[in-house]
């Protein structure tokens, strides 16, 4: 009956808003993968319920930098974005420039989603955004590949995927220069942030900072995680790895040209894509654990918040609830791997046929590991700044790993004695 009601309250909501005199309201979009595709395709359809206007703001691509156009606009308090596209970790630093929506969304509507994402969107109990999509790290695969080497399975350790995939690419090379082992994301930006706690934590080496805000990034296993990691430059990923996001990662897959590769859920659907080299020949696993620790993912995903500074605010409220709702969440599970932020989302017959690995792998999903940003609130791109700088010089061997993270818990704790 709750979710009768809920559906019914966003059909009303959306009914009374077409009665209305019809307004433009301008919506934020990524451009990674189908982001740009999808994001305009959903706008369309509650623009043609509604009888509004949307109008796609693209984003650049790298969070970094559309954090830092983000933060431009709202310093200014421009009504120019009336929505917009949250990373998990930006609440606590934005949090001041947006609508509480747990006033303005029906409880009903809001508890459908996971609660640890939403606890994530809530900021001294005030819901800045409504989750929109979830993301965790994964290991991609070939699958062709790993049968021609005489492999059964993906490799349950870092160790044993650094071995395969040297195997794999000393073999190829023979008649592919190209070919490398392992791609990622390198380059000194979020995404680096990322893929380093993973390793830290499956090396059993904390999560940076601890959910009490205590630095803990100092010690031994965090270390080895860096060098191993480092030791991968190289041998089996290519130098320019340090230079990657995750479109060139994925790009580098996606041609036929790398056994593995770490990157979020989106990359299946279009691995899948006719146009794809692999279409066919992609497995996907739990990202391997390091000496001494388990696998771990790293938390991703999105949200929609809605500005505070926005001309068209009712509006802006009743499109955020319509893409963030279960059927524009489904229609983005099946045709571009977006996880769900709706759970029983992941019983849906249709999503699985679309993506098989959402059901084996929910516990990835589930279980993922949040980066400080709740300890650290305002404080947190600093942080995360300084952690993938300390990473990027390990990669590019600058440092090592027991360097590195002696220097980064001198530099974490002065931050941390300006308050956060």
């Amino acid at each position: 009956m709750k979710k009768a009601i809920a559906i019914i309250g966003l059909t009303a909501v959306i009914a009374a808003n077409s009665q209305a005199a019809a307004v433009t309201v301008t919506l934020a979009c990524g451009a990674v993968g189908q982001e740009l595709e999808l994001c305009k395709a959903g706008a369309d359809r509650w623009a043609k319920k509604t009888g509004n206007t949307v109008k796609i703001f693209e984003s650049p691509n790298l969070t970094n930098d559309r954090l830092g156009l983000y933060q431009q606009q709202l310093a200014a308090k421009s009504s120019d974005i009336d929505v917009y596209q949250l990373d998990v970790v930006w609440p606590g630093l934005l949090s001041q420039h947006f609508v509480d929506l747990k006033t303005k969304v029906p409880a009903a509507e809001v508890n459908q989603h996971f609660k640890g994402i939403v606890a994530a969107n809530t900021v001294n109990g005030k819901l800045v955004a409504l989750p929109w999509f979830t993301d965790a790290g994964l290991l991609y695969y070939r699958t062709d590949l790993l049968t021609k080497y005489g492999y059964k399975t993906a490799p349950k350790t870092w160790a044993e995927m650094a071995a395969m995939a040297k195997k794999i690419q000393d073999g190829e090379q023979k008649t592919n220069k190209s070919f490398t082992g392992f791609v990622w994301q390198g380059k000194n930006y979020e995404g680096l942030t990322c893929n380093a706690l993973e390793w830290v934590v499956s090396f059993g080496g904390g999560t940076i900072i601890d959910d009490k805000g205590n630095v803990t990034i100092n010690n031994a296993r965090a270390a080895a995680a860096l060098d191993a990691a480092a030791s991968w430059v190289k041998s089996v990923s290519p130098a320019g790895v340090t230079t990657y996001g995750e479109e060139e990662a994925r790009g580098i897959f996606q041609s036929g040209n790398a056994a593995f590769m770490r990157n979020w859920p989106y990359a299946w659907a279009l691995g899948q894509g006719d146009d794809s080299k692999i279409k066919g020949k992609i497995g996907v696993a739990p990202l391997p654990s390091g000496t001494g620790g388990k696998p771990a993912a790293t938390l991703g995903g999105w949200q929609l918040g809605v500005s505070t500074y926005s001309k068209n605010q009712a509006t802006a409220i009743s499109l955020v609830r319509y893409l963030a709702g279960p059927e524009e969440q489904k229609i983005r599970a099946i045709e571009g791997t977006y996880n769900p932020t709706i759970e029983r989302l992941y019983k849906d017959q249709a999503i699985l046929k679309a993506n098989p690995f959402f059901g084996s792998l929910l516990s990835v999903f589930t279980n993922a590991v949040a980066r400080p940003s709740g300890p650290t609130k305002s404080k947190y791109n600093q942080v995360s700044q300084a952690f993938s700088s300390a990473v990027s010089d390990v990669l590019n061997g600058k440092s090592k790993g027991a360097a590195a993270v002696a220097k980064l818990s001198t530099d974490l704790a002065r931050i941390k004695g300006r308050g956060w």
